[in-house]
């Protein structure tokens, strides 16, 4: 190491235990000894760890040796890599050996040999295994050590690097001139493409680019889908060490070329991506061998020399020498480097077979949201469940009995037993009641039970809030419950009943007179509803998502933008959010916070949906923030640990929630540690209520909230130990939308908001001097502004929160908050960014309901913008959203909570103006492009001929155009139906339905009836029936592994039919309704034509295409399946037919009487179509020209 200018005595005023090592390092008079090779004994080292000096101490927020461990011992380690999806280091040496370690501790989890004498050259963790690179070797194998997939590659290859692009294809390269793609689903090799500089050993990836570097010292800059090289950049003369991108820089180190060979330049090569050029490059103080981006608050870079020494330095300022550390190595040489995803740990290996990891704090974790790991499972001999004798329903059977021939000692002799059914006691007024006839008794029904329900209950389940589960419930379908009389009738839940035609004759305009758009509650996870309304109502948000779109399969932001693109061209009609809740399904964050409920949890009310509310209120606003804002990596999910997270103000998620927070922990010996994170809502925290209750305003227990004061244990690298240390946490800044989860998780809670609600009201009625006033009644007192009345006495009942408050940060940063008037408006002398008014927007409750295990409603603030573009008039109103339930309420009723059965969940506080400060302006996303040639995912699908052509470019759908729809289903859920007592079924719920092939004909042109889109959607999810018969999907058709349809993922598909419907088309075909709501479209009603409606007389059946196709067209259709080609074409050809029928001159009674005549013959031939050989159509005069012959087969729905 050379250190030449730098003064070893400017280092003394840093602090020697945060460099422990670096004064050794920086002598020139070091003995030779300390430097020799360390002799490890293998029986002396233990393998799960070796413990750091007692004297080493973690300090919060600076990285500090945490422990080593040792992974064979005197093997060089070869690469380290932290697991993406579990709590896992993985490390592989130079004998072929990986070991892994789990956790911050280092305890081994498993241990293998990988291959038998070639070096582990890289690692890559995949969700089910971990992929495993050598010279000429490729292995994909579990976490415990089984082999899933072992690749052979060519001997003459010699492969050093591999690069995830999607979580199916991978490429790998090395020092031959080209790069392997290879596909792990078919474990195949699918392209090769060529290089034109030799040897790729450093691949990275970025959201623009894809970068190779080169052992001649270059980096190559090449595109994402194309492998084209878009850039070169040459970084060294020698050779190149590393490189690592961030955002829009590149940063390199590597080995110059000097008389006497390579030299290690400690000048790093830093480039600027948005114009591919290089920035001034930047001096470090240690030869750089392994270099990473360490972006927590900045884009830091971590540089480590081959000896051991580090630098943290920023790539765009200079390198301080007092950033530099030290790892203390076993071994002489560090082999690799690697920074968990968290940014919270480094891995560091070693050439005696050490990892040495590194944190900046003992309870680091490398991911944000690791999946929980299986360990082998303990001895369960010794530990049998206890078992109560006194309890008649415990199974005998919980504990494990051996099978054996012989009698057992507890078997009694028959003749001393008798069998006795455990059968719940009969009613002694059913008893008294009964008469007999013969060996069968009748007696009338008391009606103290549910019908053909008998309680099987082993305890009592007592809702925490619920004083009514003592009433017996009456019978489903009574109107008033005696146990609901407390819950209004618009909170209760809103169930859809089903009839024979679906939901066509369920009348949602009962429950909704607005034109704002409900949302159906039947689909799994619908719990958050009311949450999607309110973000839905915030326009900032709203135009933000509509504006988002990008290329990950599930994206929450781009399907809540879909789906808030239906709650805008809705008029008072409820819509779906099946497909936002699809893609929620998909996301493992969400079911590791518990957010993904089983229909059964739903059903049965075990879940406290008012905690779960504010879960999911906290992990969507996270997610949302994340998918918006800037990628700076793979477009891969970098999950949020807790409520912080990084740079939150690259998106406007960021700009409107987040709020930046400085956390100061002092210890009593007074050393004070301070720390800033950020934040996007906050959580209420009450007062301990000890002794009599105190009367607490809501903005007080808000300010007590959001600026914490905690006395917890912690470390105090002062004292070196753990310390009572108080924590206070301080906001720098306002944010435009305060969030506030209320946590009323107990009745602890509830009774707070019980007793300040009392309070407010008993200080409301001092305000008013005493005056009673009648219920219900409005009062105008002489103080009151003229016109606002005040409120009567009931709605100032259960009254705490404020509809406005003003919060205001000092020159101190200190938080003042006090309760405002909505129509005051600050002062003109406050500063705008240190003074913000809120107005209440949102308020979200959960029912309480025994019967039906509660609901979640909101009440929302609907703004002039909504109101101007559904009604045409500019006002404010709140409004009570209970799924498809939609009723203006009075501003009191939002702020009301009786905590017997209206439990506060969120609230959503605005800030007064806050649409000025955003460009509201929506841009469609949607482009041509989408419709245009598209690769399929399946891997057999080139072996056969295309069922449609794409559209060219001239061809581009207008206005009006007609285009010929057709879809096919296949069935998740089955539906669930009870039998009456009269016989008749009744649907409790549909059945879930996921739409599997869509097929677009063209309407006009000289290529009329030929398909430009025939997708196959490729599902994650379970199908239990294929309904092949009426689909003519079959088992296989939507595997990508098996089939050779052309198959795409949901989200392109509907790109091409969200574009068709913005482009203005009209869309023919038979029974579009459910083919639009199963596909989760809104389409205005003058964009389609609906064959099944053109032939059909009023209060009469609905006519299957097949019959219409015969009768009109003497065409027979769906003979043995149903083909999505075929259908489609038939029904443009009908629509063809009706236009010729009706406008050709024809009087409308001309028209009725055909229809009339189609259903006297329907009626004769009992609506089916006569076999091949049976009699022709009785239309066939009528024929219109046929259209081009059809194409490929595929499948409709049961028309």
């Amino acid at each position: 190491m050379n250190f030449e200018g730098l003064d070893p005595s400017s280092l003394a005023e840093y602090a020697s235990p945060l460099h422990p090592a670096l004064e050794p390092v920086l002598d020139p008079h070091l003995p030779a000894t300390l430097l020799q090779n360390v002799e490890l004994d293998p029986d002396g080292v233990a393998l799960d760890g070796m413990p750091v000096p007692e004297s080493v101490h973690i300090m919060e927020g600076v990285y500090s040796e945490l422990h080593t461990a040792v992974s064979e011992v005197g093997v060089p380690v070869s690469v380290a890599h932290f697991d993406l999806h579990e709590e896992m280091l993985w490390v592989g040496n130079h004998g072929g050996h990986a070991t892994s370690f789990f956790g911050p501790t280092l305890e081994r989890y498993s241990s293998f040999q990988v291959h038998s004498s070639d070096d582990v050259r890289h690692i890559q963790s995949l969700e089910n295994g971990v992929l495993f690179l050598t010279k000429t070797n490729l292995k994909y194998m579990s976490r415990g050590g089984l082999i899933i997939f072992d690749y052979l590659m060519d001997e003459s290859e010699d492969m050093h690097s591999l690069l995830l692009t999607d979580p199916s294809t991978l490429l790998v390269g090395g020092l031959q001139n080209h790069v392997i793609e290879i596909d792990l689903n078919t474990v195949q090799e699918t392209q090769k493409y060529t290089v034109e500089v030799p040897g790729v050993t450093i691949m990275r990836q970025s959201n623009r680019f894809f970068f190779c570097g080169h052992t001649s010292g270059k980096v190559s800059v090449r595109d994402l889908r194309t492998f084209a090289v878009e850039h070169e950049l040459d970084a060294y003369s020698g050779s190149l060490s590393d490189f690592d991108v961030h955002g829009n820089l590149l940063a390199a180190c590597g080995f110059s070329s000097r008389r006497a060979g390579l030299a290690c330049d400690r000048f790093l090569k830093v480039y600027d991506l948005r114009v591919m050029r290089a920035i001034t490059p930047l001096q470090v103080h240690v030869d750089p061998a392994f270099l990473r981006f360490v972006p927590t608050y900045t884009s830091r870079l971590a540089i480590v020399s081959q000896t051991g020494q580090g630098q943290f330095c920023e790539p765009t300022g200079l390198a301080n020498p007092a950033d530099i550390f030290h790892v203390t190595t076993v071994g002489q040489l560090l082999m690799t480097f690697d920074v968990s995803g968290t940014k919270q740990a480094l891995a560091f290996g070693d050439s005696e077979g050490c990892v040495h990891l590194w944190a900046d704090s003992p309870e680091a974790t490398f991911n944000a949201f690791s999946r929980e790991t299986d360990f082998a499972l303990p001895c369960i001999v010794d530990s049998l469940p206890h078992l109560d004798w006194g309890q008649d329903l415990v199974p005998l059977s919980l504990i494990p009995v051996p099978l054996t021939s012989e009698t057992l000692l507890s078997d009694w002799p028959a003749a001393n037993s008798v069998p006795a059914p455990r059968a719940p006691p009969v009613d002694p007024e059913i008893l008294r009641t009964m008469k007999k006839v013969g060996f069968i008794g009748y007696a009338p029904n008391p009606r103290t039970k549910l019908r053909n329900q008998i309680p099987y209950r082993l305890k009592e389940m007592d809702n925490e809030f619920d004083s009514f589960s003592q009433v017996p419930e009456s019978p489903i379908g009574r109107e008033e419950e005696p146990h609901l009389y407390m819950v209004a009738k618009k909170y209760r839940k809103v169930t859809i009943k089903y009839s024979k035609l679906g939901l066509e004759d369920f009348d949602f305009k009962h429950y909704n007179k607005t034109l704002f758009a409900g949302l159906e509650p039947h689909i799994p996870n619908a719990y958050c509803n009311c949450m999607i309304q309110v973000l839905y109502f915030l326009e900032p948000v709203r135009c933000l998502v509509q504006n988002h779109l990008c290329q990950k399969e599930f994206c929450l932001g781009c399907e809540l933008g879909f789906l808030f693109h239906m709650l805008d061209l809705s008029r008072g009609d409820p819509c779906q959010g099946s497909n936002f809740l699809r893609a929620f399904r998909t996301i493992p964050e969400a079911s590791a916070l518990g957010l993904i409920l089983a229909d059964s949890d739903e059903a049965t009310g075990k879940v406290n949906l008012g905690r779960l509310i504010q879960s999911w209120n906290r992990f969507i606003l996270t997610q949302l923030h994340q998918e918006t804002q800037e990628q700076e990596g793979p477009q891969a999910y970098r999950g949020a640990g807790g409520s912080s997270f990084a740079s939150a103000g690259e998106s406007v998620i960021g700009q409107l929630f987040s709020c930046e927070m400085e956390n100061c922990s002092m210890c009593r010996c007074g050393k004070e540690t301070v720390r800033v994170s950020s934040t996007l809502l906050f959580t209420l925290s009450y007062p301990d209520s000890t002794g009599k209750a105190s009367d607490y305003e809501f903005v007080q227990i808000l300010k007590r909230s959001i600026c914490l004061e905690q006395s917890t244990q912690a470390w105090c690298e002062n004292c070196e130990k753990y310390q009572p240390t108080v924590q206070t946490r301080n906001i720098r800044c306002l944010p435009d939308v305060l969030v506030i989860n209320c946590e009323v998780n107990s009745s602890k809670e509830a009774d707070f908001w019980k007793v300040q609600a009392e309070f407010a009201f008993q200080k409301a009625l001092m305000k008013r001097g005493g005056l009673e006033v009648p219920k219900g009644k409005d009062l105008v007192l002489s103080s009151a502004e003229p016109g606002q009345p005040y409120p009567s006495m009931e709605e100032l009942k259960n009254v705490w929160i404020p509809h406005a408050i003003r919060m205001r940060l000092t020159k101190n940063k200190e938080l003042d908050v006090c309760n405002w008037s909505e129509s005051d408006e600050p002062s003109v002398s406050d500063d705008p960014d240190s003074v913000h008014v809120y107005d209440l927007m949102a308020t979200v409750v959960h029912i309480l309901d025994s019967r039906t295990g509660g609901s979640l409603v909101g009440h929302i603030k609907v703004g002039e913008t909504y109101h101007q573009r559904k009604e045409g008039v500019t006002h404010q109103q709140w409004y009570l959203f209970n799924d498809f339930l939609i009723e203006p309420v009075d501003k009191w009723e939002a702020v009301q909570f009786d905590m017997s059965w209206k439990v506060p969940a969120v609230l959503y506080y605005a800030r007064r103006n806050l649409n000025a400060k955003y460009n509201l302006a929506i841009k469609n996303p949607i482009e041509a492009s989408v419709l245009l040639a598209e690769a399929s995912l399946a891997r057999k699908q080139r072996k056969c001929h295309a069922t449609f052509i794409p559209l060219m470019l001239s061809e581009m759908p207008q206005a009006g155009d007609l285009v010929g729809l057709d879809a096919e289903f296949v069935t998740l859920n089955e539906e669930e139906a009870e039998l009456r007592s009269d016989g008749t079924k009744s649907t409790i719920k549909p059945s879930q339905m996921s739409v599997a092939r869509i097929t677009c004909v063209r309407g006009q042109g000289p290529n009329e009836g030929v398909p430009f889109i025939d997708d196959y959607i490729s599902t994650q999810e379970q199908v239990v029936d294929y309904l092949t018969q009426y689909s003519g999907i079959k088992p296989g058709d939507l595997d990508a592994k098996i089939s050779s349809k052309h198959l795409t993922t949901l989200k392109s598909t509907y790109l091409k039919l969200r574009f068709l419907i913005d482009v203005g088309v009209k869309f023919v075909g038979h029974g579009l309704q459910k083919d639009f709501r199963v596909i989760n479209l809104m389409v205005p009603k003058d964009q389609v034509i609906d064959t099944v409606y053109l032939f059909h007389i009023p209060r009469k059946r609905m006519i299957s295409l097949r019959f219409l196709a015969w009768y009109f067209l003497d065409l027979k259709i769906q003979a043995e399946t149903h083909d999505s080609i075929e259908d489609a074409r038939t029904a443009l050809q009908l629509y063809r037919k009706y236009l010729a029928l009706s406008q050709g001159g024809a009087e409308p009674d001309d028209v009725r009487k055909v229809l009339k005549g189609l259903y006297e013959k329907g009626r004769k031939m009992d609506w089916k179509v006569p076999e091949p050989d049976g009699p022709g159509s009785p239309k066939r005069e009528l024929l219109s020209p046929p259209l081009p012959a059809q194409g490929h087969a595929s499948a409709p729905h049961p028309h």
